[in-house]
């Protein structure tokens, strides 16, 4: 197999690391331990990174550096560049250290593999045989699918980190995911989009534990979502997760989404973009005599919550939610759990991808 540099990544590439031959991999990981006493080897989980962007590996290391910090892990980096038709395969190894204590590395290895040519069955083959048996797999596919996920992948995947809003067709995405996964059943998806709206949720949640809201509840008529132009999952999402907390039915018309309240009552659904606003700006839910608005403004580092209910008012303030998706990403694998929320809103959020809306 030829091993001549790609034009996407220099032929010296010292920020990936010590560039080896595939087969040597493990001995020279082995090296790069024994070269000093002081380091710790620290993993808890495998953290695949799949891009087909191109310079990916180079920002995907640096993105690995800031996460080891916080999440121990055997980093395995997968750049493809699939205009290249020469089959090709390159690989670096590094260490990602950082003081303990004042005085002892602990220290992540990073593998980093660069294929061209055709790739699906060499990059499957070459990832499963650096990984750590013991640890879980967790597995960040970046952008578009493609055929590479495939159902043998998906089935030995603990987790499979997305973002459903860089899809240009997101309901035939998921429905490869869903696809890819039959034999996975236990696989735990987390999407971007969805964690981008945590702090509105947790917004809405907590205004609704006031009494002044729990009254409006059934007397809900409207809700209005404006969201960055980008971000229409993430918005869908959010109304995905109101409908079904609150046991709404559909009750679409006019090309327009609409819900119908346990009570029978029409809930019409205003969604605008704004291609200037954060991925979630606001979410209004008004009543006969209440209003519930939960507000980010472009650049602010905090989210304002309001209620009004007649001459009563409250308000407070909480975090923004990470926007990189690096920290997206550190916040998914510091919350770990089942995401069984997500996986309770996906069938009707799908249902509204596939509406066509």
């Amino acid at each position: 197999m030829t091993e001549a540099p790609s034009t996407t990544i220099p032929a010296v590439c010292p920020e990936l690391g010590i560039e080896v031959p595939v087969a040597s991999i493990d001995r020279e990981l082995r090296k790069l331990w024994e070269q000093d006493e002081a380091r710790t080897n620290a993993s808890l989980m495998n953290l695949v990174v799949y891009s087909e962007k191109p310079g990916a590996l180079i920002e995907n290391s640096a993105i690995i550096r800031e996460l080891t910090r916080e999440h121990a892990c055997r980093a395995i980096l997968v750049g493809i560049d699939r205009h290249e038709p020469q089959p090709s395969l390159r690989a670096w190894i590094t260490a990602h250290c950082h003081l303990a204590d004042g005085r002892k590395s602990v220290c992540c290895e990073q593998i980093a593999f660069h294929l061209t040519g055709r790739v699906t069955g060499r990059f499957r083959n070459t990832v499963f045989a650096h990984l750590n048996s013991d640890l879980p797999l967790v597995f960040w596919w970046q952008g578009e699918l493609s055929e590479i996920l495939t159902e043998r992948l998906v089935s030995v995947m603990d987790r499979l980190i997305i973002d459903s809003s860089s899809w240009a067709d997101p309901a035939a995405a998921f429905a490869r995911i869903e696809e890819a996964s039959q034999s996975n059943p236990d696989l735990i998806i987390q999407d971007h989009a969805w964690t981008r709206s945590w702090q509105f949720r947790v917004g809405i949640a907590s205004l609704f534990d006031d009494p002044a809201a729990q009254q409006a509840l059934p007397e809900i008529d409207t809700v209005e979502i404006t969201y960055h132009s980008e971000h229409r999952n993430t918005a869908l999402q959010m109304l995905a997760w109101l409908a079904v907390q609150a046991g709404w039915k559909d009750r679409s018309s006019s090309g327009k989404f609409a819900f119908e309240s346990t009570g029978g009552a029409v809930i019409s659904v205003v969604l605008h973009e704004d291609p200037t606003a954060p991925p979630l700006s606001s979410v209004v839910i008004r009543a006969k005599n209440a209003t519930v608005r939960i507000t980010q403004k472009t650049g602010a580092s905090h989210v304002e919550r309001q209620l009004e209910a007649g001459a009563y008012k409250a308000s407070s303030l909480s975090p923004a939610d990470p926007a990189s998706p690096a920290e997206l990403v550190a916040v998914q694998l510091a919350r770990g759990g089942k995401n069984s929320l997500y996986q309770k809103i996906l069938p009707r959020f799908r249902a509204m991808l596939e509406s066509g809306k």
